[in-house]
């Protein structure tokens, strides 16, 4: 029934849209810095700000684990937060497709609202529009957040530093498995969930043990090998993995194996690549696995002097291969 479906009344600035935003958006949204105007005023935080914005068309829009409104929460936290801040505002945007189940959106709105309490960040100004059908696949959206950085921390992606160890927050390439395995293409049946969650809490326990933390990067679209090839460029060092050492799910791992896929190339939106000084391993592990959501941290290798600009693996045989750089799509709209 049209009463049960998005309309391009919706998206037309009359009654429809007040009853939308009053019915959805601000029934799980509110809060003390939720505006009905243009746009919304905050207390300024002291000191350095950090500040992200990120554009989420995941197809299937609900899949195990999670769904498109979770994920463009914590795809935007947890960028803010591997800059060393602590998240504390955010705006979304939504494009909607004219048919869009409102139930279906009331399940976005609900998990977007449960995953900013979790974080502690307030949802504070957004905007909606609809798309006749066929402009876009049903729901997307694009969120900005604003942290505050904490004081004596400035990880980035230049500092890393032969020697460093590089650590991984949990088991890699869950999200992109489970999202191929939602799509159903290949009638493969295996259980497994998406990681995605929010990290700002394992990435604060992280600097409070290691405040002088080289690298944080969010392992997202291209996975973890993607991300140190990244790290490998901009700070001009090459990086050794253990390969035995990467934690990897039994059931992903099977479905890489029948599929052909590296799960260090399959996108993560639970994970992070940390690297920290030589000698600070520890600490950083204890850290990160004190928080839920970085439970399963994991020292994967080093970075290197040698093959400048190369990801090299140790096998489980001894010997040792490039990892090869990514190229092209592994799958498209996975995030």
């Amino acid at each position: 029934m049209e009463q049960d479906r998005i309309t391009l009344a919706h998206g037309a600035g009359g009654r429809q849209s007040a009853r939308l935003i009053h019915d959805i958006f601000r029934s799980h949204f509110d809060n003390p810095h939720f505006t009905a105007d243009d746009a919304a005023v905050m207390e300024a935080p002291a000191g350095r700000i950090a500040m992200s914005t990120d554009g989420f068309i995941v197809s299937p829009a609900e899949f195990p684990g999670g769904n498109i409104g979770k994920l463009s929460i914590c795809g935007t936290v947890n960028d803010v937060a591997c800059m060393g801040a602590r998240p504390l505002y955010l705006t979304c945007s939504f494009v909607l497709e004219e048919g869009f189940p409102l139930d279906a959106l009331e399940r976005i709105a609900s998990s977007m609202e449960a995953t900013a309490a979790e974080v502690g960040v307030e949802i504070v100004a957004g905007d909606t529009k609809v798309a006749k059908r066929g402009q876009v696949d049903g729901c997307f959206i694009t969120t900005a957040g604003v942290g505050q950085v904490m004081e004596g921390v400035a990880p980035a992606g230049d500092k890393a530093e032969p020697g460093d160890a590089i650590i991984v927050s949990g088991d890699v390439g869950r999200h992109g498995c489970a999202i191929l395995l939602a799509r159903n293409d290949f009638q493969i049946e295996a259980d497994v969930t998406s990681d995605c969650a929010p990290l700002a809490a394992g990435v604060a326990s992280l600097l409070g043990a290691v405040p002088d933390t080289h690298v944080i990067r969010d392992a997202t679209r291209g996975g973890v090998g993607t991300v140190l090839y990244e790290i490998c460029e901009q700070s001009g060092v090459g990086v050794r993995l253990d390969q035995e050492a990467v934690p990897v799910d039994d059931a992903v791992a099977g479905v890489c194996g029948m599929l052909g896929l590296d799960p260090l190339y399959l996108a993560c939106e639970g994970r992070v690549v940390v690297i920290v000084p030589a000698g600070s391993e520890q600490a950083a592990l204890d850290a990160l696995r004190a928080s839920e959501h970085t439970a399963g941290a994991a020292l994967i290798g080093r970075v290197t002097a040698e093959h400048a600009g190369r990801v090299v693996i140790h096998t489980p045989i001894g010997s040792e291969a490039i990892l090869p750089e990514p190229t092209g799509e592994l799958l498209p709209r996975i995030c």
